[in-house]
């Protein structure tokens, strides 16, 4: 079964994806929003290429565990997903600190301020994805 993980923003979306045997995430890209129709012709071309059966999409929860505007925005954006994809199956998946983490790992790697900005989302959704897959394994 192979899983995709979203990081889902305002202007753009993280994209990993599993590998086959769904034990290991790898970041694909970071898709620049400009509109509905086109993040999902975007997100069509990787789950057909890359053999998608099932999508996590990080759930951005407050620390209190309360669910904010942002987080409503992911349920929307899920409810889209699987208008769109009924065959797919759909999770949300807790993501809070997950962008904390990755830029964490980032600047432990000496990356630029810039090239950060350019990956952070991508590395976001390979946390996302990826404590989704280690939480299946230990259930």
């Amino acid at each position: 079964m192979r899983l995709m993980g979203l990081d889902v923003g305002d202007a753009t979306i993280g994209v990993a994806v599993s590998d086959e045997l769904g034990w290991i995430a790898h970041g694909v890209c970071t898709i620049r929003r400009k509109s509905l129709n086109e993040d999902l012709k975007q997100l069509d071309e990787i789950i057909k290429e890359k053999n998608i059966d099932k999508i996590v999409i990080g759930l951005p929860k407050n620390m209190n565990n309360t669910i904010g505007e942002r987080g409503n925005k992911s349920i929307e954006f899920e409810e889209i997903i699987k208008s769109a994809y009924p065959e797919l199956e759909t999770v949300l998946w807790d993501e809070r600190l997950t962008t904390a983490a990755a830029q964490r790992t980032l600047l432990e790697a000496n990356v630029s301020r810039k090239n950060r900005k350019k990956v952070i989302d991508k590395i976001a959704a390979i946390f996302i994805l990826q404590s989704y897959m280690d939480a299946q394994k230990n259930s």
